[in-house]
């Protein structure tokens, strides 16, 4: 193992949004801002992304879809359902973070963990946009390793309080990938798709009940399907403090789930690529913080030099 662990960022991650809005435009770097504060970033290497193609989204995304994004001519009704004003750097960051998932991915198959400051994006489906999500970063980057045949068979562990939806219906007939979502049941999509295995929570839950939850389908998903990578989504709008969750875990809570996941793994010698997923608030410092629990477990599980 390497004495530096990897990180996945881009200074093109943000987007200019209108003030006020429920997306946090400036989270990435908030994020990146967060963990060099706390050291981490000066003992990691930190790894950019280059922009993936329209013949490499095509592997999941509808070309026609693609096309009009890029070109800026989706429809009122398509910016509606996807929630983000159509820009140029909103182009660039959406070609950039595919990639840096699968980039994520590589370096975790190297190195046994890496983390994204981005992706997640798992409300994108084949051909449209949906809930801030433009492209399948998680969906593309395990077609793209399995197409290349560096793995035979990915899980996708979606902890984000909103199902993975578009993750899911993308790749319901692909056996090489195992999708499990454990999210919130009365929050979005109001309509929901099948993953392989999906975790429907009732509101208010706290950290006790979370997590033993948790612990019970790590071992379901390992005893049904046993991957040669995880692509685990830490979305933090499983906090008390979140602007559209509506579970109850502090900020400890957080962290002992990030670990939970990514020790469970470790012992299993299984590499784990995470993605940040949601995360809502006012306070851009507080949703940062949140973001940078799985960066935590991570540094600290795998003992990366401090």
């Amino acid at each position: 193992m390497g004495s530096k662990i990897s990180f996945i960022y881009h200074p093109k991650y943000d987007i200019p949004l209108p003030v006020p809005h429920r997306f946090t435009s400036s989270k990435f770097s908030d994020l990146f801002q967060e963990l060099k504060i706390t050291g981490l970033i000066g003992n990691s290497v930190v790894l950019t992304p280059t922009f993936a193609t329209v013949a490499d989204l095509s592997i999941i995304h509808n070309p026609d879809y693609i096309a009009k994004f890029e070109s800026g001519n989706l429809s009122s009704d398509e910016l509606r359902r996807l929630g983000l004003p159509w820009t140029k750097e909103l182009v660039e960051r959406s070609f950039l973070a595919v990639n840096g998932t699968y980039l994520t991915a590589i370096e975790a198959l190297r190195n046994g963990v890496a983390c994204h400051l981005a992706g997640g994006t798992h409300h994108s489906h084949y051909d449209f946009g949906s809930g801030f999500c433009v492209f399948n970063d998680m969906a593309f980057a395990a077609v793209q390793l399995l197409n290349q045949r560096r793995i035979k068979r990915i899980l996708i562990f979606d902890c984000d309080v909103h199902q993975g939806d578009g993750t899911a219906a993308i790749l319901e007939n692909n056996s090489n990938v195992f999708t499990c979502s454990i999210h919130c049941r009365k929050n979005f999509p109001a309509r929901k798709m099948k993953s392989d295995l999906d975790i429907e929570l009732d509101d208010n839950l706290g950290n006790k009940d979370y997590l033993r939850i948790l612990r019970n389908t790590l071992k379901n998903c390992t005893s049904r399907f046993f991957p040669d990578l995880v692509i685990y989504d830490a979305g933090v709008d499983v906090s008390q403090t979140d602007k559209l969750g509506r579970l109850k875990l502090d900020i400890d809570g957080i962290y002992e789930r990030d670990f939970c996941v990514l020790e469970y793994f470790k012992n299993l010698s299984i590499p784990v690529a995470t993605v940040i997923g949601g995360g809502y608030s006012g306070d851009p410092k507080e949703l940062a913080r949140r973001h940078s629990q799985v960066f935590h477990a991570a540094q600290n599980l795998h003992g990366f030099t401090k």
